[in-house]
């Protein structure tokens, strides 16, 4: 045996390395049967108060927020916003059925491509999985229908997310994540990535002054679904 091999072998019985189809059944037990950590009280609250306690949070780290009953509304709403910063009737959605499905068109002037941004987009529109009561968090899963490009390169970033998606706390949608790969029949498969987002980007690093935008969208704008909206058009 050579000394290289041998250095190796010695290595290897000090890593102790398990075989790696036990090793990748125990990271997919450990990931679907994650204990929860202590839960605040202000995340147990009752669904129609962690609505109330979302909008609040979420509007005192400076994201907009506005209530609709219906996706068929999101055109003009989106269109009203483009009005109000004056910003160009251009939009980047991303490729989710339930805006791809929407008649953009009809009542404005909107030019409307879905996709992943290209960096030259000024604005974008997803939909989010949920948002967190507590701090006013929205949650972004990436994957053919949420790409994650449309999170951070547009300077203004629009999300739709339905009030009966709002939880009270992180581990109800980490439980909502862990739930969805089960229902696809991939239990213990996450998304790739998944994005946390409070508030437009920010950062007070230079002379502790507050800078919107400075790592992402410097407006994040939030279309909240009042109601349990079943009517919306399928792809």
């Amino acid at each position: 045996m050579s000394q290289r091999n041998a250095i190796l072998e010695k290595l290897n019985k000090r890593l102790d390395r398990p075989d790696d189809l036990k090793a990748k059944e125990a990271i997919r037990t450990r990931l679907q049967g994650h204990s929860k950590n202590l839960i605040p009280k202000r995340g147990t609250i009752p669904q129609d108060q962690q609505v109330t306690l979302f909008r609040k949070e979420a509007e005192k780290v400076n994201a907009s927020i506005v209530s609709v009953s219906s996706y068929d509304d999101i055109p003009a709403i989106v269109s009203a916003y483009l009005r109000q910063h004056q910003l160009p009737a251009q939009i980047k959605i991303a490729p989710d059925p339930r805006l791809k499905s929407l008649d953009w068109t009809a009542s404005t002037s909107l030019m409307v491509n879905d996709g992943r941004a290209d960096g030259d987009d000024p604005v974008s529109v997803s939909h989010a999985i949920g948002g967190v009561a507590e701090t006013g968090t929205l949650v972004m899963t990436s994957g053919p229908e949420s790409p994650t490009s449309l999170n951070f390169l547009p300077l203004d970033h629009i999300v739709v997310v339905r009030a009966d998606d709002i939880a009270g706390d992180y581990e109800a949608l980490w439980d909502r994540i862990r739930q969805t790969a089960a229902d696809q029949g991939t239990p213990g498969k996450l998304p790739r990535t998944v994005n946390w987002i409070t508030g437009p980007s920010r950062t007070a690093d230079i002379e502790q002054t507050l800078l919107l935008g400075a790592h992402g969208p410097q407006r994040l704008h939030i279309i909240m679904i009042e109601t349990a909206d079943t009517t919306s058009p399928e792809a």
